[in-house]
């Protein structure tokens, strides 16, 4: 960004751009962000605001600890048999927000409306093994499946939704009606979500800002309280030589990847991939562009999740074996290896773009970075119209995003092998996996899978992205998790 959006940002606040807001006895704190929720209903959030924001709203069955494995959240559960789960709700005096008891019959409804095909849910995909739900009682459930799952429970993390609500068809994407530590408020615009936490009635505005300049301005000017990622590194350092702002990292596991099409002849064949994975300075890209504020990646799950591998941390900056590997390509494709990188049209993630494209023109590979808006780029990366793209998984948690990503069944739109990898192997693995009895033989064959990709590069790993927050000293206690969840908004004060 250099110093010249800094000196007009300085410039702004000299000519109070923005007026500062009234003074309130007790004021709302202003929670500054990139894109507003697209709904408030937990059985259809999909993009990362809306499930951050239901997670306030609403409690599931199930939470995951900080290796990320299932642990009891409203209930615990027991294994009858391989295909046969029981859920029963934790002891003591849960209710939604009305008043009304939360119940089997609500558990039992929510999950019927997820698998509902009229309702269009996209978590039923996630479900397709559920051969039938039945209410034990007031507190059990149990689940029926068609065949073994043994990751079973981390899939019921669906925010549990009234019965009654759902047979009258209430909006609950504008009208929420939980059980969580938030209750909803207001959503007067598209852009201002009013949430009242339920313990002492301290409010929380939700404000959309989609420029980063103008989120910084607002929180400068009193504006807002709090900012948590989407901000160029630039402006991250600036502030954090402020005494008035207070600014922190989190460790966080959202995993940035150069994807490929492996249908194409260039960027299908291997030698080219591992020229690319040589020739990307992954440090210097994370130290000097993005800040520090990231670590470098060699799988799609993190080395501290539950089935992660311990020791993958990327392919080493090489460009000498970049070089070997491009002369190897050229040879065959008669000239210099041309390859097109789509991104979005972000600044930040062009910027990036520019910074990889003069990297690996570097050891011998022309680059030809287009950006498109993100409804286009997007539609194009499904489509798999593309040799090289980048992207990010945001908030995994569950092993199984390996078949949904990888397996040779998994082309969209019944999957997201968006780059059309085929792998008798690692299929037969992911099938291994999802039918192993165990977490210790889950965890080996994932480890083994991830070893399989780390060679066979139908990705490249890039880095997991930092969560990154700047709040004024009005702000306490909040922290952010490694999936980037709002859930410390309950206990922090202001």
């Amino acid at each position: 960004m250099g110093f010249r959006p800094l000196r007009w940002l300085l410039l702004a606040l000299c000519l109070g751009v923005l007026t500062a807001c009234g003074t309130e006895e007790d004021p709302p704190l202003r929670f500054g962000l990139a894109a507003a929720p697209v709904t408030l209903d937990p059985r259809f959030a999909t993009d990362a605001v809306s499930t951050r924001l239901t997670r306030l709203l609403y409690q599931s069955l199930v939470e995951f600890d900080d290796s990320l494995r299932p642990v009891p959240g409203l209930a615990d559960w027991e294994r009858l048999d391989p295909r046969h789960y029981r859920f029963t709700l934790a002891p003591g005096d849960h209710r939604f927000h009305d008043g009304t008891p939360l119940t089997a019959r609500d558990v039992k409804a929510t999950y019927d409306s997820i698998l509902d095909p009229a309702a269009a849910s996209p978590h039923r995909g996630g479900f397709d093994m559920v051969e039938a739900i039945t209410q034990v009682d007031d507190h059990s459930v149990d689940f029926h499946l068609s065949r073994p799952d043994a990751l079973f429970p981390g899939r019921l993390v669906v925010g549990i939704v009234p019965a009654s609500a759902i047979a009258a068809a209430r909006p609950l994407q504008r009208e929420p009606l939980g059980s969580g530590p938030f209750v909803f408020g207001a959503w007067p615009a598209e852009g201002d979500l009013r949430l009242t936490r339920r313990r002492d009635g301290a409010e929380v505005r939700f404000l959309k800002l989609a420029d980063p300049t103008v989120r910084v301005l607002k929180l400068l000017r009193g504006e807002l309280d709090v900012l948590q990622s989407d901000l160029p590194p630039e402006l991250v350092a600036w502030l954090a030589d402020r005494e008035d702002l207070r600014v922190s990292h989190d460790k966080g596991t959202n995993f940035s990847y150069l994807g490929f099409n492996l249908e194409d002849p260039l960027t299908g064949r291997r030698e080219l991939r591992r020229a690319v994975a040589h020739g990307v300075d992954r440090e210097a890209i994370i130290t000097h562009v993005m800040g520090g504020a990231a670590r470098p990646a060699g799988a799609l799950l993190p080395p501290d999740h539950w089935a992660g591998p311990a020791h993958l941390e990327g392919y080493d900056h090489d460009p000498e074996e970049a070089r070997r590997l491009v002369r190897q390509v050229a040879a065959t494709v008669e000239g210099t290896p041309r390859i097109t990188y789509k991104t979005s049209s972000s600044p930040f993630r062009v910027r990036l773009a520019t910074v990889i494209q003069h990297q690996l023109q570097a050891v011998g590979i022309d680059v030809d970075v287009r950006s498109y808006d993100w409804g286009t780029f997007y539609g194009d990366v499904k489509a798999g119209r593309f040799q090289m793209y980048s992207l990010a998984w945001v908030g995994i948690k569950m092993p199984d995003i390996f078949r949904y990503v990888f397996h040779s069944e998994s082309v969209p739109p019944r999957g997201a092998n968006r780059g059309r990898y085929v792998s008798p192997r690692a299929d037969a693995l992911m099938e291994a996996a999802g039918r192993a009895a165990t977490e210790a033989e889950q965890a080996r064959l994932y480890r083994e899978l991830q070893h399989l990709l780390y060679v066979e590069l139908p990705y490249v790993p890039l880095w997991y992205e930092d969560h990154v927050v700047v709040s004024s000293k009005r702000l306490q206690g909040y922290s952010v998790p490694p999936d980037g969840n709002y859930d410390s908004l309950a206990n922090a004060t202001w």
